[in-house]
């Protein structure tokens, strides 16, 4: 495999974390393939977790609770038991988890002992494909080991997650709400798409390891979930006259796009779309609503795209930041023979591709980004998969409607 292909294949793995049940994700490390059927002889899937196991061993993060030790043993896939018994002691008192620790890490007794003592401090998110990925693995747990423990855990996460639904339909990244854009309805890192997932494999999908949850909660899931694609489509960017796709944040009280971290402005988010749109081309019979978002955003899909140009990643001297150690760097170079490749951000109104600093300038070429925040995920290729998906789902939903039609 020459170099272009295989910085291209990189490139898409590095977006593709977290595993939901409305887009077939492949992590970027896959750590085991999941079975056709789950059992305990082969261990019920963790690929889930990655993103957040990910952060724990390779991003500084100061705000842990606890940090790995060198050679940190790790329970095997499966030994369902005790990567479940994980899960419960992360779970704080409210039903959330905390993001960014390994659940398959055998923890030592100091460890064990820091993370029981922080059950009070609830700093719990739905980043990092946090909680309903909890969720779901206890689910699966006790549909095979019928401890009851597991259930009523994963009845906890599910009534912290309804807990934590804004009146208007919104997911918060965090809740508790914390005082920074993390209070924002969040799309980014697939945390309210990941939720609305976990509900949709509940009361519409009716995944057989939710049985657990009674018809009180199957009211009161079913109840979230409409609210929640009303604000999907509330918050699809309308741009120029437009329908177009999401922001990474949108505001909490009036849906637009907001900003997050420093470098992430408002603006047309491809990467978060992408994750938006597989979702609702995952409903079956769709209603006029989702086929109409679905229409618009492959539309935009197919107008944002940029040709002749890939991203190169290239080794260079070890360069530290605050979050990691940085080997290499990445530039942009023109290449007529590149398959199509999209901006992470596309500013509003002009939507020309959008680049930043941790100063929140307005930059508008990678080469202009700072060497660390060049280490961004500032193009992706995610949009191709929604493209590649539409044909198939057009002729079946919507067959008199092709958007991609010349």
């Amino acid at each position: 495999m020459d170099t272009k292909k295989i910085l291209q294949a990189v490139l898409i793995l590095s977006l593709f974390f977290c595993r939901a049940s409305y887009a077939k994700k492949e992590p970027a490390k896959k750590e085991n393939a999941p079975a056709a059927t789950e059992s305990l002889s082969t261990g019920i899937d963790t690929n889930d977790f990655y993103n957040s196991k990910h952060h724990w061993y390779d991003i500084k993060e100061a705000k842990n609770v606890i940090n790995f030790e060198p050679n940190q043993p790790r329970y095997n896939v499966k030994q369902v038991k005790e990567i479940a018994d994980n899960v419960l002691l992360y779970q704080k008192d409210n039903g959330g988890w905390p993001k960014n620790y390994d659940m398959q890490a055998i923890l030592t007794k100091d460890q064990t002992e820091k993370v029981v003592a922080s059950k009070s401090n609830l700093v719990t998110t739905f980043d990092n494909c946090t909680t309903y990925s909890h969720i779901k693995y206890l689910a699966k747990a006790y549909q095979l080991l019928k401890d009851e423990k597991y259930k009523d855990a994963a009845m906890k996460g599910i009534d912290f997650t309804l807990s934590a639904q804004y009146p208007n339909g919104g997911w918060p990244q965090y809740y508790p709400l914390q005082k920074n854009y993390s209070r924002e309805i969040t799309f980014n890192d697939d945390a309210m798409t990941g939720v609305m997932a976990m509900l949709k494999d509940i009361i519409i999908d009716n995944e057989p390891y939710y049985s657990i949850v009674d018809k009180g909660h199957r009211d009161k899931i079913k109840t979230a979930y409409d609210k929640g694609l009303d604000c999907i489509f509330k918050c699809q960017i309308i741009d120029n006259g437009k329908l177009t796709g999401w922001c990474q944040q949108h505001d909490a009280n009036t849906l637009a796009p907001a900003m997050a971290r420093k470098y992430e402005l408002p603006s047309i988010c491809n990467r978060e779309g992408t994750t938006v749109v597989l979702f609702l081309m995952s409903i079956d019979k769709p209603s006029k609503e989702v086929i109409n978002s679905v229409q618009a955003a492959i539309k935009w899909f197919d107008d944002s795209k940029i040709r002749g140009i890939r991203v190169d990643e290239f080794n260079t001297p070890p360069f530290q930041t605050p979050l990691r150690l940085l080997k290499t760097d990445r530039r942009v170079v023109e290449d007529n023979n590149a398959p199509p490749i999209w901006a992470r951000f596309y500013e509003l109104q002009t939507h020309k591709p959008l680049f930043s600093n941790r100063q929140s300038e307005r930059l508008y070429s990678m080469a202009e980004v700072d060497r660390e925040r060049r280490a961004y995920g500032w193009y992706t290729y995610d949009p191709q998969k929604a493209l590649d998906a539409y044909p198939a789902w057009q002729k079946k939903w919507a067959p008199q409607q092709d958007v991609l039609k010349k």
